[in-house]
């Protein structure tokens, strides 16, 4: 971009600059029925992004006492999503936003911000496999496990198939137990919205009993502002058969649905939602919510039930009479993406049955919220209590981000995986061993 071009650009950062700053309550926006305050606006979003430096050999986050944080695996390539497969190997989707031609300073300022946020570069397009045999929470084995994906995310495994959701179709591949390497290429199952693709990010999960496959798949925009046109089979979630038949809309007006699973005590699909931005630093907040066959959730006319999106034209007052209220919200502009229920035995009771979620952080809000792992306990398969916050540290003190956590999973030891693609690691998060025992 010309000098010329700059001198404007740096005076309407400048305004935005100006904006009142959000709530410095960590768990501002959190809960069943979280405080909303009214929509503001100004002459460019909120933009404040952490510059990306990586994790010192020193630091690592922060989990509560009680817990030991270890490098599971470092020097990974943009690590985004995880997948624990039944005999506790580890597999790492790893992708990235990649550069483009921008169109404009909107686009251009838009790429320098996830630049320095550690999310623009060429995306590695591939899967990694990791081992820990010795099970001391170290990967002592790191094998590419698939290749020749585009820009891969979700992963599922049904039976000896592993599905993989790419950024323009779901594929999949065959898969036996205890192999590092993928026996053949991947195969398309189904196609997938792409296009325009400003949501990129697509997961798939099975069904417990393995009878359906459930895809997300982004909004093309903020509100709409393409045109509904470019928003078809978007901002929603799809069923579909494992063979690729039967596919069908299970559920739309979700912004960007990214993590899904399945809550243990009632088997309900839930999901974790990035919500619209430009609303001001303290709306719209993300949310996870239990997912109705057939339910509409708002987007782009509206948000957090029927509160009514006026920037959006036209409006529509029928699909607003018809959105559901999500279940619990998550912060406004946390980029919650990750989302696991914790199914196993090692953490104490409390954590038992509760949600983990991982909070990317976003660039739309001042201060930055987000760049943790929040936990929210559940009773009888409904979030009850306050949030915590589980795994932290990824600020520094001068406000760089060392990392930036995005999907969470549970291991075959009941430890918690954290995906952290800016700081190229994954995380294992365990319950601390007990003092062994040195005689009478």
């Amino acid at each position: 971009m010309r000098r010329s071009a700059l001198a404007p650009l740096a005076v309407l950062l400048a305004l935005a600059a100006c904006a009142s700053p959000g709530s410095k309550d960590p768990f501002v926006g959190f809960g069943p029925n979280p405080q909303l305050p009214p929509p503001q606006k100004s002459l460019l979003p909120v933009i404040a992004v952490p510059k990306a430096v990586g994790w010192p050999q020193d630091r690592m986050p922060q989990a509560p006492p009680g817990f030991v944080v270890t490098r599971f695996a470092a020097g990974l390539d943009h690590p985004r999503w995880l997948h624990v497969l039944p005999n506790g190997d580890v597999l790492v989707a790893q992708s990235s936003t990649e550069p483009k031609k921008p169109d404009g300073i909107r686009a251009w300022l838009a790429q320098r911000m996830q630049k320095r946020g550690g999310a623009l570069m060429p995306s590695p397009n591939n899967i990694i496999l990791l081992r820990d045999a010795d099970g001391d929470g170290v990967a002592e084995v790191r094998e590419v496990f698939a290749q020749g994906l585009k820009r891969p995310t979700g992963m599922a495994l049904v039976g000896e198939t592993l599905y993989v959701a790419n950024d323009n179709a779901l594929v999949r591949m065959p898969y036996a137990a205890g192999q590092t390497r993928a026996a053949g290429p991947p195969v398309k199952v189904v196609d997938l919205p792409s296009g325009i693709n400003h949501h990129w990010v697509k997961n798939v999960v099975a069904a417990p009993d393995g009878s359906k496959l459930y895809v997300t798949v982004g909004s093309n925009s903020n509100i709409g502002e393409n045109g509904m046109e470019a928003e078809e089979g978007r901002a929603a979630i799809h069923q579909l058969n494992p063979d690729g038949s039967g596919m069908r809309l299970f559920a739309s007006g979700l912004r960007n649905p990214n993590g899904m699973d399945f809550e243990p005590a009632t088997g309900a699909l839930w999901t974790a939602v990035n919500e619209r931005d430009e609303l001001g630093n303290d709306l719209v907040p993300d949310y996870m919510t239990s997912v109705q066959d057939g339910g509409f959730y708002g987007w782009p006319y509206s948000y957090y039930g029927q509160i009514v999106d006026e920037r959006v034209e036209p409006q529509r007052p029928d699909l607003v009479a018809k959105a559901i209220k999500p279940d619990y919200a998550l912060g406004p502009h946390t980029a919650s993406l990750g989302l696991t229920f914790y199914r196993g035995t090692a953490f104490p009771a409390a954590y038992h049955g509760g949600a983990f979620v991982g909070q990317h952080g976003s660039w739309n809000r001042r201060p930055p919220n987000g760049y943790r792992v929040v936990f929210i306990p559940f009773v009888n398969g409904r979030p009850t209590g306050p949030p915590a916050a589980f795994l932290t540290g990824f600020l520094s003190e001068r406000g760089e981000a060392y990392g930036r956590p995005v999907d969470v999973k549970v291991d075959a030891r009941g430890a918690l995986l954290v995906a952290d693609d800016a700081g190229k690691t994954v995380w294992r998060v365990a319950p601390a061993q007990p003092a062994a025992v040195t005689g009478p």
